[in-house]
């Protein structure tokens, strides 16, 4: 089953924004999503750090800053 990660950190409104939408897209949808915070994980700080929030689904990168909802939707289609 397709799994959908959002890599952000607390207190990023952009983050907020995209947990949101990716909570109301996959409950929309019945994919299951999770929110891992950057700042608990160097080596995630390091790679995605200056550009959260990062969409990854089943581990590969889909996008980052903002969820494009057409977008996204037509990859868990």
């Amino acid at each position: 089953m397709t799994q959908v990660t959002l890599l952000g950190r607390d207190n990023c409104p952009a983050c907020a924004r995209a947990e949101s939408d990716i909570e109301r897209i996959c409950g929309e949808l019945g994919v299951p999503y999770s929110v891992t915070d950057v700042d608990t994980d160097p080596e995630l700080r390091a790679e995605y750090g200056d550009r959260v929030p990062v969409i990854l689904i089943d581990g590969a990168e889909h996008g980052y800053w903002a969820v494009e909802e057409d977008r996204l939707r037509a990859a868990l289609g």
